[in-house]
């Protein structure tokens, strides 16, 4: 590599001492408030299926509504199969019951490139601290594992979604025009990213949102974590 030439040409940095990551191992991740579990329909389906009665939480996946249990547990069967998309279950920890849905995906360890997606939070686990604390897990499981790029994208009509990835720290990329054809319908997509030069700024927001301190004695927060990641973003440009 140290021979190569570029005669007149601007290059990008050299990535010394950078290695190629593992695929994510499907290890449990636990945190305070979350836990997530490598997705399995014996554990998992009876619980996220009764969770899920709001079928607004399917328009913009490419799957769903399910007609009922038995075809929800056969779509959850199926995806355990998978190694990328690689599903999680997503744990109440105060309940122990499962919540929640997400994935890696679009996984490219030769680039260092990983991506969270298929995201299905119940509305019991919507604007709760577990649902954020799911994501950060994710995050900096990514990260740990070496990963150089941390994608989120979603449906460009998708408000919550893209308002959640900016408030988790994710940057703003653009959007993809006509990119994909979701249940019969047009898609475009809006790209999101954080990466691992950010990460350390990105890790210290979520820790002082996380803790204790931050929450008053009704659970209400102090500090929103929206003006914690953008405050920690401007410190890494």
């Amino acid at each position: 590599m140290s021979s190569l030439t570029f005669p007149g040409q601007p290059v990008g940095e050299l990535l010394t001492g950078w290695q190629t990551p593992a695929q994510p191992p499907g290890q449990v991740l636990v945190g305070r408030f979350a836990s997530l579990e490598p997705l399995d329909a014996e554990r998992h389906a009876a619980s996220l299926h009764a969770a899920n009665s709001d079928d607004r939480n399917w328009t913009y996946l490419p799957y769903g509504p399910f007609t009922g249990y038995a075809e929800y547990r056969e779509w959850i069967e199926t995806s355990c199969r998978s190694r990328d998309p690689l599903f999680y279950a997503i744990i109440e920890r105060t309940s122990g019951a499962a919540l929640g849905v997400a994935s890696y995906l679009r996984i490219v360890p030769a680039s260092g490139s990983i991506e969270v997606g298929h995201l299905n939070f119940s509305p019991r686990l919507q604007r709760t601290p577990a649902a954020t604390e799911a994501m950060y897990l994710m995050m900096k499981h990514a990260f740990e594992l070496g990963y150089r790029r941390y994608e989120w994208k979603c449906d460009s009509l998708n408000a919550p979604s893209r308002a959640a990835a900016l408030r988790l720290g994710l940057s703003f990329e653009g959007i993809f025009r006509q990119a994909g054809v979701v249940k019969g319908r047009n898609r475009n997509t809006a790209w999101y990213a954080a990466i691992n030069g950010e990460w350390p700024a990105l890790a210290a927001a979520f820790a002082r949102w996380l803790d204790p301190a931050n929450f008053d004695p009704a659970g209400n927060q102090r500090i929103a974590l929206s003006a914690l990641t953008r405050q920690a973003l401007s410190g890494t440009r």
